[in-house]
């Protein structure tokens, strides 16, 4: 750890920045993140606690997420996408190439992390004012220019992966849940748990919905 005389405080990887840092997550009024993709936390549970604990804040400070068009490249980043967006965090794609992973928090702790050097990252925990009105300038001058996440994936077909698309096919072809799954080799449980994520990612209420919305995006013929 190294520390300026900005108060500024450079962190070796994840496990030191939690330990150090992880305080500093906790919004009260406003989360911002800015990153290229999801990919951006390798420890696991800590997203998964952070998360948790600001929800349990009230009220609810305003969330607000950036990220480049990779975030949405397969099915499951882009179903977590859409389920952040449901849970009321604010989703915007945008086409400018942006840093591996900002953090703001409240407008007075931004968080920047650097690429990954041997296995390690670096984050640097930025507590200058005039440097985090800089990052907060930044942050939301991208912001106006990105898409809400909404209008980005109306007319675009979600990443789908294989298994998706037949179960897309069997649920058009009219096949009872019991005979897909036997079918797919996968346990009834697990079958509508799939189902349940594909309606997701197609913004449908229902299985018959689900249905048209495949059509229209020419998933399935």
């Amino acid at each position: 750890m190294t520390v300026d005389m900005d108060r500024n405080v450079v962190l070796r990887g994840e496990a030191e920045l939690v330990e150090r840092a992880g305080r500093l997550f906790l919004a009260r009024e406003e989360f911002a993140c800015a990153a290229t993709d999801l990919n951006t936390w390798a420890l696991p549970g800590f997203r998964e606690r952070l998360v948790a604990e600001r929800r349990r804040i009230r009220p609810r400070p305003l969330s607000c997420k950036l990220h480049n068009p990779a975030a949405l490249a397969d099915e499951e980043s882009e179903r977590h996408l859409v389920e952040m967006a449901r849970a009321g965090t604010r989703v915007r794609i945008c086409a400018t190439p942006l840093p591996h992973e900002t953090i703001i928090v409240d407008r007075r702790v931004a968080i920047l992390a650097g690429p990954p050097e041997a296995g390690i990252r670096e984050y640097t925990v930025v507590r200058s004012p005039s440097v985090v009105k800089g990052v907060v300038s930044l942050f939301w001058a991208t912001w106006e220019t990105a898409i809400e996440l909404a209008d980005y994936r109306r007319d675009r077909p979600p990443a789908l992966t294989e298994e998706s698309r037949r179960i897309l096919r069997l649920l058009a072809g009219g096949l009872k849940d019991e005979a897909a799954a036997r079918q797919l080799g996968m346990s009834l449980r697990t079958y509508r748990r799939r189902v349940a994520e594909i309606l997701t990612l197609l913004d449908a209420g229902s299985r018959f919905q689900a249905g048209l919305r495949a059509h229209e995006l020419g998933l399935i013929g």
